[in-house]
């Protein structure tokens, strides 16, 4: 981006504090005038004094030149620091008002994307937090440096240079001379710098997803003894971070001598060719300080611009990541009728395609229909297209192509946040908010009371754990073990009371006592309502109304268990491997063993 598109994308989040920069701009002009106080200031007393001097004339005659001179100069530094204090007051409260708008505009598209948008592997976690932070960062450091720094500093520049050109226009030439040779080198320096900080942009978002990776996985890593392993690929990144910041810090000290350079050629200038007027009796010796410090006034931006210029660019750099957060092509989730209160729930599928924003394809032209108040349950190994047929039904994403009803009515035509409230979704891993365990039961039903909280978790055979704990329903939910964190989402959904439910491997980090408790809970909310399961366990499906066995994305086939089961097909397969892996005739010889015993006992 040019400097120029990021000035008209901030235009909108400033122009509600157009008070304030109209304030900031008047003071800015009182302050430029002010500055050049000094320079007038020093050229009368210099040549009074000489005056007074070549006369004859000493302190006593002097004296009430002093106090005056020092009068003026103390009272305008007393205006300069209230008209200081202003500018950088208003210039700051400009750029916090701006930063937390711009801050919050991308939290609410952030939060307005479809999971499309979360997929892609240039918007993973680490890489959006720097893109954002950094971002606002620099782009705040743009608007403090236009407000604060750049706007008084080029002010003041441009009333000297007319000053001196007022002045004597030999002098004001040389000035203007220099300034398109400085910026000129400016220019290259910014040039040869923007792939460099696009590159640094980059390695700096790795290092932080590498970071977030190293402590979401620490478990993993620790288990195998990888710690090594993941410093060492850690530490490269580092090292080429470190090659490329060393290389950008070298072009700007090579580019930041160079203006050094020229900006004392004009210090030269300026006094080679003022000495040569005041010899050639053209204009005073005061005038030799007069210009020399109103060249140092136009010369103050040429001093500031190496470190403006380089978070200028830095802001051109990380804008651009920035904005495309908030410029992302990605569909927004869609708004449309509100679903009836009294929704049946009945889904059907028609030849739909999908594939995932990273060129997967996870589902191949898959029909199937989902009852109204019945239990449907798809079953397959994994990586088979189940959860991918909740996220479509959920609108998480779109199909390609195909088309999916609810209630008779195009899925996509329901508003998509009044259709979320009539769903209940558990996952096999569900997030655990910071909070307490209230809290968190309570994302499933704001307006609920705490009696209705605790009667949630009662029926996921959570309360008398949480009454066990020292602080009850205050504790922290985040120190929970896994079992007791999924019991919190299931309480969630029977908080939330809605009349669809998709239940994606509801148990599987659950003891067995525990899933049998939440089975029969589950069993008792289905009634009456359309439910949704994807489960490995046999007892969460062989009772469902209708099961579709997924395979490689398709559905392969279709009915209930004792139909499935007869057929001899995939459902069949899958079965018989899951009651194999379970042991299911040694456990049956048990029973029955242990069913002779009460038998003979009871004789």
């Amino acid at each position: 981006m040019s400097l120029w598109q990021i000035i008209r994308r901030l235009y909108p989040y400033v122009l509600p504090y157009r008070g304030l920069v109209i304030s900031t701009l008047l003071l800015t002009l009182v302050g430029s005038l002010a500055a050049q106080v000094n320079p007038f200031v020093l050229r009368y007393t210099v040549d009074t004094v000489q005056g007074l001097v070549d006369k004859g004339l000493g302190l006593a005659q002097g004296a009430n030149l002093l106090l005056a001179v020092t009068a003026l100069l103390l009272g305008k530094e007393v205006i300069n620091t209230f008209i200081q204090f202003g500018q950088k007051f208003y210039g700051e409260k400009i750029r916090i008002n701006v930063s937390s708008t711009l801050h919050q505009s991308a939290v609410d598209k952030i939060l307005s994307y479809q999971l499309g948008f979360y997929s892609d592997s240039g918007n993973q976690t680490g890489k959006l937090q720097t893109r954002i932070d950094r971002g606002v960062e620099s782009l705040m450091k743009l608007v403090q440096n236009f407000f604060i720094d750049i706007l008084p500093l080029f002010a003041n520049s441009i009333v000297a240079l007319i000053i001196m050109f007022m002045a004597n226009m030999y002098v004001g030439l040389v000035a203007l001379g220099i300034l398109p040779i400085y910026f000129w080198i400016s220019y290259r320096q910014a040039d040869k710098l923007n792939g460099v900080r696009r590159s640094l942009r980059g390695l700096r978002e790795q290092r932080s997803q590498g970071l977030i990776n190293i402590i979401d996985s620490i478990v993993v890593i620790k288990s195998f003894v990888r710690e090594d392993y993941e410093g060492e690929k850690q530490a490269g990144m580092q090292r080429n971070l470190v090659t490329t910041q060393l290389e950008t810090r070298k072009t700007n000290f090579l580019f930041d001598g160079l203006k050094t350079f020229v900006e004392q050629i004009g210090v030269v200038l300026i006094i080679i060719l003022t000495a040569y007027l005041v010899l050639d009796r053209q204009i005073s010796i005061g005038a030799i300080m007069f210009h020399i410090l109103l060249f140092n006034n136009v010369s103050a931006p040429i001093r500031q611009l190496h470190r403006i210029y380089d978070e200028m660019n830095e802001a051109l750099t990380y804008s651009e990541g920035f904005f495309d957060i908030l410029d992302a092509t990605t569909e927004t989730e869609r708004t449309g009728p509100t679903p009836p209160d009294q929704l049946r729930g009945a889904f059907s599928l028609r030849h739909v395609d999908f594939t995932y924003p990273s060129g997967t394809q996870a589902l191949h032209d898959v029909s199937l229909t989902i009852a109204a108040g019945q239990t449907t349950a798809l079953v397959g190994l994994s990586g088979a297209g189940k959860s991918t047929i909740l996220n479509l039904l959920c609108k998480f994403y779109e199909p390609n192509s195909g088309e999916m009803l609810l209630d008779g009515r195009p899925l996509s035509d329901y508003d998509t946040h009044a259709l979320r409230q009539r769903i209940g979704l558990v996952l096999q891993k569900n997030h655990i908010f910071k909070g307490s365990i209230e809290e968190n039961i309570r994302y499933g039903n704001f307006e609920a009371t705490l009696d209705e909280i605790k009667a949630a978790a009662k029926q996921a055979y959570l309360h008398d754990q949480i009454m066990a704990l020292p602080q009850q329903y205050q504790s922290d939910a985040q120190q929970l073990s896994g079992g007791q964190q999924q019991r919190i989402a299931i309480a969630r959904l029977f908080l939330k009371n809605p009349p669809i439910i998709f239940l994606d491997e509801p148990t599987a980090s659950l003891d067995a006592i525990a899933t049998e408790q939440i089975k029969n809970s589950l069993d008792a909310i289905k009634q009456g309502r359309t439910v949704v399961i994807i489960s490995h366990s046999l007892a969460q499906i062989v009772d469902s109304d209708c099961i579709y066995v997924m395979k490689q994305g398709r559905a392969v086939e279709s009915g209930t268990h004792d139909e499935l089961y007869d057929k001899r097909g995939a459902y069949r397969e899958i079965f018989d491997a899951s009651a194999r892996s379970l042991n299911i005739e040694k456990l049956a010889r048990v029973m029955v063993d242990d069913g002779d015993e009460v038998e003979d006992t009871a004789a």
